[in-house]
């Protein structure tokens, strides 16, 4: 078998192609922009069954240098660190702050589903974390960051980064296809929809909103603020690199053995300067650029975590890794019904809203959009629904989701 070896630069170089192809294809194949499947998914899977097919028939292996994929994994978490400000939150209002906690709700559940299916189906408890909010409410990009810190923990981890992008997969397009007929039966057995209320020219949900939280402003490119941008990520990194170690010395001290992501430091600092920006007028930490830098880090991260991919891990685990997946499924068609419904009001708003979580509890904020976009194209506009989700989905779940995970990997370990 011939062995290659890559170096940095090289799997770096690989990477790029790999999401140029990725977003071709998703541009050409309507399934995949249907189910809204990240471009980086696209093409480091595809490449991961090359070398998946490859190392099966002996013809060849193919070994990466990772750094550059942690490098931009904490990058991308240092700049969700830079989403959770307090003053959005609150200029969000009560609605905001219900579904962050509802939304937070499900993240817990969802892990105490794994771990609690995880005797019967014969996994360990950490394995099967790797289907709860891990891929469910995080997605692949919580996937490919929290699975190689499991899979580091010991040979009995083994396959934890393929069954957690697998259970990504299977929610983008699960929570896609299940978010409009959940909310649709709900405007109908509810009947939330008064009879003289017409599709055209009506606005539901007048409720007294500021939507200056998610208005955007007119593009334009300031190579300044975009160097600004990244300098206050790379110090938020730094001196969050050095917070994470002394956590982990503080955790040393107690009966409580710890070793916490290297990310939860970077991202930590990065929340405490941009709540110092909000309030600080001489920091102005340039928010949208950090946000358009989020989005590349989570792109060339991914795309190397992709094409790494060793999907031979996941042969064995396929049976129990589905049924965990379905338990997932139960789990959150009752909770969308039970919980989020009636505490988001029970009315019109919380049935479109309902789509939305399906979208972004099972997949990604853009799959929760679209759900939204189907319903509200169906009936009514709903201007809390669509002020809500993406606050939410955007700014704020992900961090409320990591801290959640650390707690359970930290106390399952």
């Amino acid at each position: 078998m011939t062995k290659i070896n890559m170096d940095m630069i090289q799997t770096i170089g690989l990477a790029v192609v790999l999401l140029l192809i990725g977003i071709r294809l998703r541009k050409k194949i309507n399934f995949f922009e249907k189910y809204c499947i990240p471009a980086p998914v696209i093409g480091g899977f595809l490449f991961s069954i090359i070398v998946f097919i490859l190392r099966q028939t002996n013809v060849a292996q193919i070994k990466f240098d990772d750094t550059l994929q942690k490098f931009f994994m904490v990058m991308f978490f240092t700049s969700v660190g830079f989403n959770a400000s307090l003053k959005v939150l609150k200029k969000g209002g009560k609605k905001v702050a219900i579904f962050l906690f509802v939304a937070a709700g499900l993240c817990i559940l969802q892990n105490v589903v794994a771990v609690g299916l995880s005797r019967f189906v014969g996994l360990p408890p950490l394995l099967a974390l790797m289907t709860g909010s891990t891929p469910m409410t995080g997605g692949h990009g919580t996937s490919a960051a929290v699975a190689p810190t499991i899979e580091a923990l010991g040979p009995i981890y083994k396959g934890a980064n393929a069954i957690a992008i697998a259970s990504a997969t299977f929610g983008l397009i699960v929570g896609s296809a299940m978010g409009g007929p959940i909310a649709s039966r709900l405007i109908k057995k509810h009947k939330l929809l008064p009879e003289h209320f017409v599709k055209d020219g009506i606005q539901h949900g007048d409720e007294d909103i500021d939507e200056e939280v998610l208005k955007r402003q007119k593009p334009f490119l300031d190579g300044e603020r975009f160097s600004m941008a990244f300098f206050y990520i790379l110090i938020a990194m730094g001196i969050g690199s050095y917070l994470s170690m002394f956590i982990d010395y503080l955790m040393s001290f107690t009966n409580f053995e710890a070793h916490f992501p290297i990310y939860i430091g970077p991202m930590i600092v990065a929340a405490i300067i941009r709540n110092l920006s909000d309030n600080v007028k001489a920091m102005n930490a340039p928010t949208k650029e950090i946000s358009i830098l989020e989005d590349v880090a989570l792109s060339l991260f991914l795309a190397m975590a992709l094409m790494t991919l060793r999907l031979w891990e996941l042969i064995d685990l396929a049976l129990p890794v589905f049924i965990l997946l379905v338990a997932q499924v139960i789990l959150i068609y009752f909770y969308l019904n039970w919980i989020t419904f009636k505490a988001m009001g029970s009315d019109y708003d919380a049935a479109v809203m309902v789509s939305g979580h399906c979208g972004f509890g099972l997949g990604a904020t853009p799959n929760g959009i679209s759900n939204m976009k189907a319903v509200t194209e169906k009936y009514i506009y709903s201007k809390m629904a669509f002020f809500v989700i993406p606050i939410v989905g955007s700014l704020f779940i992900d961090f409320a989701n990591i801290s959640i995970i650390t707690i359970f990997t930290q106390f399952f370990k």
